[in-house]
């Protein structure tokens, strides 16, 4: 499947449908806004080529956390696997899930917001039916994800089109200097940061294939020749599709509106204006699809380094699909769809994501200080790091200044990790008791989910041992099994 899998697939998801809103917000103007999703692409790119790096210096599955458990060692591993499986994946997953929702209701209550039980209902449904469909099919989570591409695709050309139309035809006096750049109030830097926070939620995903480096058809051409390629096109598409909502919406409409591109729609499309939620929700419907699939991958690697439960490593015995991952990530992102709101969960999980990152870049650094020698197929001027950090740094300082609680909570639950780490992980020597509850644990789990540890070819742990992480020794969370 990652044969067929590319960054531009994974970025464009429902970012692109639901963070405008909240970028306008954050930076008070239509001009500034388009500066945010500009500048919020070349970030990524910076970040992109620092994991092109990466990736073909440490050939690894797992992204981040493989790099960050190779470099800092397995406490930090473990802390940025804790925060991915508690934080990210599942707060993403229902940040997506709240917008397929949204946009599928939109048209039944146009002249309110959905009812917030009727959203996490239909956001849970979807879920559900995509983590059955995940556990059931590799081959049918595989054609969902081909097909409903073409959902996102066709919902951002007809935005794009019919913007540019608009244009010219002369419509574009809110994009005019004068106009673009006039506010009310003038935003702190820290509002600034908060609306950097929103649009790097719509570029998220632009790190996805080193999840599955391994498995990517020659990494050290193909990797970097996809991100290279994908990002500067991603950023021009969201580019131009803020500039086709501004041709047609006022920044107060968009402000107003529970689902930016129905109202799009409904403005200009008339009688074809049910395509819209449709487009988007085909878009959606495929971004937890894809989602779910990375998700499960990254609790296959932390379980194969002893950092999680190894029954998450294991798959069905006749359909070959990790079906204990995805329960587990399922479950975490229903208890999150019961307390979130959409935009406070997007800032929360962007601050995580952020962090994430900054702390695999800096390992870059660290790398190249610890381990000059080492052959590196991409090596990147090192003002591309130290760049990306400074932006980092100040991006995370204040947006932790203008929402201490938001992101407090997410550092708080990252912290949390400190002592399972230490007691599930790095405490080796565990009562006979403890060992023996972890594999009757494991047994139940095997029996209930018809699951096994999938058949490794011996060439392949043969060169997993070059790289493994030996300081965290391999019994961790996988007692004596």
């Amino acid at each position: 499947r990652s044969g067929k899998q590319t960054p531009l697939g994974n970025i464009i998801g429902s970012g692109i449908f639901i963070s405008p809103k909240g970028v306008l917000e954050h930076s008070g103007s239509v001009g500034l806004a388009l500066v945010v999703w500009a500048l919020g692409g070349c970030v990524a790119a910076l970040g992109s080529m620092c994991y092109a790096e990466l990736g073909v210096t440490i050939p690894k599955s797992g992204g981040d956390y493989s790099y960050v458990t190779e470099i800092f060692g397995g406490l930090t591993g473990f802390l940025l696997l804790w925060s991915a499986v508690l934080i990210m994946y599942p707060t993403t997953l229902a940040v997506i899930a709240l917008t397929f929702s949204s946009y599928v209701l939109q048209p039944v209550f146009q002249n309110c917001a959905p009812p917030y039980m009727a959203t996490r209902l239909l956001s849970a449904t979807c879920l559900l039916l995509l983590t059955w469909v995940n556990c059931s099919s590799v081959r049918m989570a595989t054609r969902i994800q081909d097909v409903f591409t073409v959902g996102k695709l066709m919902a951002l050309c007809l935005i794009i089109v019919v913007g540019l139309v608009q244009i010219f035809n002369g419509n574009y006096e809110a994009l005019t200097t004068k106009v673009a750049f006039s506010m009310d109030r003038t935003p702190s830097v820290g509002q600034v940061a908060l609306a950097f926070l929103q649009a790097s939620f719509a570029f998220s995903g632009w790190n996805f294939l080193n999840y599955v480096t391994e498995e990517v058809v020659d990494p050290r051409r193909n990797l970097p020749r996809a991100i290279y390629i994908s990002i500067p096109l991603v950023t021009f598409v969201y580019t131009l599709t803020n500039i086709a909502y501004f041709s047609s919406m006022s920044p107060e409409e968009l402000l107003s509106s529970n689902a930016v591109a129905v109202t799009f729609g409904e403005k200009l499309l008339g009688a074809f204006a049910i395509i819209m939620p449709i487009s988007v929700a085909l878009s959606t419907f495929g971004g937890i699809n894809g989602y779910l699939f990375t998700s499960s991958r990254l609790c296959f690697s932390g379980a194969r380094e002893g950092h999680l439960p190894s029954l998450l490593a294991m798959i069905h015995y006749k359909k070959c699909t990790p079906i204990p991952a995805l329960l587990v990530c399922c479950a975490a992102t229903i208890v999150i769809l019961c307390i979130g709101e959409t935009h406070n969960l997007i800032n929360y999980v962007s601050f995580i994501n952020y962090l994430s990152y900054g702390v695999t870049i800096a390992g870059l650094l660290w790398y190249r200080w610890k381990k000059p020698n080492l052959y590196r197929p991409i090596k990147v001027n090192l003002l591309v790091p130290v760049s990306y950090l400074m932006f980092w740094a100040l991006l995370l300082g204040f947006s932790l200044y203008s929402e201490p609680v938001v992101c407090g909570v997410g550092l708080v639950i990252m912290l949390t990790g400190v002592p399972v780490y230490f007691l599930g992980v790095h405490w080796k020597e565990k009562p006979k008791c403890i060992d023996n509850f972890i594999e009757w644990a494991t047994s139940v789990g095997q029996k209930l989910c018809f699951v096994v540890f999938p058949q490794i070819d011996p060439i392949e742990i043969a060169s997993h041992s070059e790289w493994t992480d030996r300081s965290s020794g391999r019994k961790g969370f996988s007692g004596r099994s």
